[in-house]
């Protein structure tokens, strides 16, 4: 049967914008851990097929492979962070009660040593370029700059609010979103000098931070937004995700924001030059920190069940319930 489309409708068809797929993870397993139901960020070494889990006053150690905890590295008081040097055999956590940098075996997991730095460490990376450690300080609005070879503070810098989450870029910068004031900023490590902040508007009180290979930066904001910048600090758009954000992963061309008031994570694309949302993917309420695996596709959200929260209050988690979802 032959059907004759006005030729409107044909122009039309043809300027469509061609939408992106959305992706379609799912969880496939669960790693059940207990203990305390307090945690923060995660930490994935996909060479060595480890995930680290900031876990209460100490840090949980996985086996990607058979999804087992293997190990746990003890006296990481209130740890945020896990940051690993892979070419000096050595791992770094953030402990926020004790305002240190620990530093441990990553064959024994055990101690070596702390570093004494700013107030509440948060979030922690590695350079392996430099060989520097950097620890974010959201109590005392600083960044204490270690060198990884002799654990010692090289540095001290100030910066204008509290930093949250960071990450070493391709290009050799590091960047942070600095929530209070609701900026991104930049630190050369060539000089351990901060070399701009710039807005993040809309955005507010950015936490979680990517980067993608075009050195694209996605921030994730409590006003239920992700912002992207490049690494001049240009606004390139934003896009509506969902509530409770906490962490943020770029995988497989998507920009996925895990939010924990929700239970589900958003995922963003570039379409048509536009970033949007493509997909609402199910996990669990209060999976709001977020890992990714590139060998192998999964993601990583640890979580608990909650009891009721009263009206005003926090949501408390259930003791001996704390695990790790693993989607694919």
């Amino acid at each position: 049967m032959k059907i004759n489309l006005p030729l409107t409708t044909l122009l039309m068809a043809l300027c469509a914008p061609v939408l992106a797929a959305g992706p379609d993870y799912r969880i496939i397993d669960t790693i059940k851990i207990g203990g305390a139901a307090k945690w923060d960020y995660l930490y994935m070494d996909s060479a060595a097929h480890r995930l680290y889990v900031a876990h209460a006053t100490q840090t949980e150690v996985i086996d990607t492979v058979s999804d087992k905890v293997i190990g746990t590295i003890a006296n990481t008081e209130g740890v945020h962070g896990i940051a690993i040097a892979r070419d000096l055999g050595i791992g770094f956590t953030s402990n926020g009660i004790s305002n240190t940098v620990g530093v441990f075996d990553l064959t024994t997991l055990n101690n070596r040593t702390s570093i004494p730095v700013g107030s509440k460490p948060d979030s922690i990376v590695y350079d392996p370029a430099t060989h520097k450690v950097l620890a974010f300080n959201g109590k005392s609005g600083n960044v204490s700059i270690i060198d990884a070879t002799t654990l010692k503070v090289v540095a001290t810098l100030p910066v204008p609010g509290k930093p949250e989450f960071s990450v070493v870029a391709p290009d050799g910068n590091v960047y942070f979103n600095i929530e209070d004031a609701g900026l991104i900023g930049s630190i050369d490590l060539s000089t351990n000098k901060l070399k701009k902040t710039v807005s993040l508007k809309p955005c507010e009180e950015p936490t979680g931070l990517a980067v993608d290979d075009k050195f694209n930066l996605y921030s994730v904001c409590s006003n239920n937004l992700m912002t992207v910048t490049n690494s001049a600090g240009k606004l390139l758009g934003s896009a509506k995700i969902g509530s409770g954000p906490d962490g943020v992963a770029f995988l497989d061309g998507y920009a996925l924001s895990a939010n924990g008031d929700d239970g589900n994570l958003t995922a963003v694309s570039q379409v048509d030059g536009k970033f949007v949302p493509v997909a609402t993917i199910p996990t669990q309420p209060g999976a709001r920190t977020i890992a990714v695996d590139p060998a192998t596709h999964r993601i990583y959200l640890p979580t608990a069940d909650f009891s009721p929260a009263s009206k005003g209050e926090k949501r408390q988690g259930l003791p001996d319930t704390f695990r790790v979802l693993v989607l694919q």
